[in-house]
């Protein structure tokens, strides 16, 4: 019962980070520290060992996207002064697309997480479902940094894992989990047109 109410309570500030993330409001890190805080005690229950452990990466993540998105490269904007001279003014961190040359490393990275978790999973722990467990990890360890680099094509990724995962936590009896994972999957499509928008007027 105690593992339900922390789980609601997950799924809650799980849609507050989602609202968040739709907004590319810097914010959603905040909601990005305690959500994976919480979810580290509901996997582990569950026996979501690969899930348990990238709780712990998304605390990190979240702290590294936060500065990131606070301190990181910017354009800048010239403004004119009342005296006629220039200054350069720091604009939000921008929107931007992937770099051709972030995708091969990006794809070696989820190749290897993908083969070296389920092979943890199998050989270490009681997972019935390492495969599908090691997928959602590995693609949320590549989704989570390219978000953390403001990367657009971070939504194709967290689709991708949302999609998988609400069937997952369906079959591990995570209902509510699964419910927020399905209103993911929807709105993360629309996060995309959003983000994509909000690239043209940037």
């Amino acid at each position: 019962m105690e593992m339900n109410y922390l789980e609601i309570f997950g799924t809650f500030i799980g849609i507050i980070y989602l609202w968040l993330e739709y907004r590319a409001s810097i914010y959603l890190w905040l909601a990005g520290i305690i959500m994976p805080a919480i979810y580290i005690f509901v996997y582990y229950d569950a026996g979501l060992y690969a899930d348990f452990g990238i709780n712990i990466y998304y605390l990190i993540a979240a702290i590294y996207g936060w500065f990131f998105w606070m301190w990181g490269h910017r354009k800048k904007k010239s403004q004119l002064t009342t005296d006629g001279q220039t200054t350069e003014k720091p604009k939000d961190l921008p929107i931007v697309h992937t770099p051709w040359k972030c995708y091969l490393p990006l794809l070696l990275v989820f190749i290897l997480s993908f083969v070296g978790i389920a092979w943890i999973l199998i050989e270490y722990t009681d997972s019935n479902v390492p495969w599908l467990d090691s997928f959602t990890t590995a693609l949320s360890i590549v989704g989570m940094w390219m978000l953390a680099r403001k990367y657009i094509e971070q939504w194709f990724a967290w689709i991708l894992v949302d999609i998988v995962c609400c069937g997952l936590y369906i079959y591990k009896d995570l209902y509510f989990t699964s419910v927020l994972y399905g209103l993911y999957s929807i709105i993360a499509i629309f996060g995309y047109f959003k983000w994509k928008k909000l690239m043209s007027i940037q």
